[in-house]
């Protein structure tokens, strides 16, 4: 895959992180909408009490084993709207051509199917391991591959295309090496605003894996009139009897990533348990993500809308009060921390910011490979990030690294840990 430049003279508007207005995006974005087999977009914020806005997709043509309706969020109605059409052309073009009932244009990245063994004698190679599969291919196995480029290490490499495409079913004879997911998917104005939305995601969900996985969310944030729009935004939860808890999550990159817990303390809804995260360099941008997820999470329970609520009918046959014993650890009092104290990072620059979390991801991982999903006749680019060993464990149970186990873990009373009481009896 040819190198992918970032635009170095790129700057954002003074006093946010975006390189054109919300107004602009929307200008630019809003009349591909057709190209991508959109058909509409709708407001459904009403659908539930917290009034913060959420807007939904729809887009009938996806690829079967994809979902056909998206949601995005935001601290008002236009960024709303801008985050569901975001999402519309992300999982398009995340969609490989020939599946793609949109769009026939292929991506640029060269691909084939070879064995790692023959591949890695011609190309950089992504071991599949590296992805951490829950098992180990073969070494004879067949596995299909696609051109990508390494941000760290400033060079062409071969990932696995399971790894790119979101839905992906391997072509005659090759593996599939696990269910594909829409980690690093990104969508921007720019290259550079994609690149960075992607990597974030992968940190966002490599933190919340750890913090899952050990039950350990952080510190807890608190916040006062001072944090402005987050206030507001967390005020309009506790205003319609909604129970907020936000966390500061442990990671080893510093990079702020943040999760907002919510309990509906009036209906006492076990669907309703819900949460949000957001990662960024920005601590206040990562919360507000984190809050308007949340709510989004909320709004999407209730429409029912997306296709992958089995979730809903499984909680509801726990129960309330048992759903919230299992994850009793984000809804507890935590070790306290003010957003004023969490230390802002970020540039005003989009490769300043790419930059500085290149720098703080390879402090701890090798490789951060960037497959550019663009296509000419889309004018939206969209990227896929994969950064080798960061965890995944929040959207895929099966598959494990050692990142996980290294984390910090939080320490069980007597009560959480059943199998040491029934020794003493």
């Amino acid at each position: 895959m040819p190198e992918i430049i970032i635009d170095e003279s790129l700057t954002y508007i003074e006093g946010t992180q975006r390189v054109f207005t919300e107004e602009e995006t929307l200008q630019r974005v809003q009349p591909l909408l057709k190209d991508i087999g959109v058909t509409r977009i709708a407001n459904i914020t009403d659908l539930d009490k917290i009034g913060i806005p959420v807007f939904s997709s729809i887009r009938p043509s996806a690829a079967e084993g994809a979902i056909s309706v998206y949601s995005g969020k935001g601290a008002n109605e236009v960024q709303a709207r801008i985050s569901a059409i975001m999402e519309s052309f992300e999982r398009c073009l995340a969609e490989r051509s020939g599946v793609n009932k949109d769009v026939q244009e292929s991506i640029a990245s060269k691909e084939f199917i070879e064995t790692p063994e023959i591949a890695g004698s011609s190309y950089t190679l992504i071991e599949p391991r590296s992805l951490l599969l829950s098992e180990k291919p073969a070494s004879s196995s067949r596995v299909e591959w696609t051109t990508g480029w390494d941000l760290l290490k400033k060079e062409e490499v071969l990932l696995p295309s399971n790894a790119v495409y979101h839905p992906y079913d391997p072509p005659g004879l090759s593996l599939k090496l696990f269910r594909t997911n829409t980690n690093g998917l990104a969508a921007g104005n720019t290259i550079e605003e994609a690149i960075f939305h992607g990597l974030l995601e992968v940190l966002e969900r490599d933190a919340l894996s750890i913090a899952e996985f050990n039950r350990f969310p952080g510190k807890e944030i608190v916040l006062s009139e001072d944090d402005g729009e987050n206030y507001r935004l967390a005020q309009m939860c506790k205003e319609n009897g909604i129970d907020i808890k936000l966390w500061l999550l442990f990671h080893d990159t510093d990079v702020p990533t943040v999760v907002a817990a919510l309990d509906d303390v009036q209906l006492k809804d076990p669907a309703l348990l819900v949460m949000g995260a957001g990662s960024h360099l920005d601590p206040s941008i990562a919360v507000r993500r984190a809050i308007t997820e949340a709510a989004q999470s909320r709004v999407v329970q209730i429409h029912g809308a997306r296709e992958d609520t089995e979730r809903e009918k499984f909680v509801r046959d726990i129960g309330y009060e048992r759903i919230k014993r299992m994850n009793s650890y984000w809804y507890e009092e935590g070790e306290k921390v003010k957003l004023a104290d969490i230390k802002d990072l970020s540039n005003d620059r989009p490769s300043a910011n790419i930059d500085l979390l290149l720098q703080k991801i390879g402090n701890v991982a090798q490789r951060a490979v960037v497959v550019d999903l663009s296509r000419k006749s889309i004018g939206v680019p969209v990227v896929r990030v994969t950064v080798p060993t960061f965890e995944v464990y929040t959207i895929d149970h099966e598959r494990m690294g050692s990142r996980i186990k290294k984390a910090p873990r939080r320490k069980l009373s007597a009560d959480e840990r059943p199998w040491k009481r029934r020794m003493h009896h």
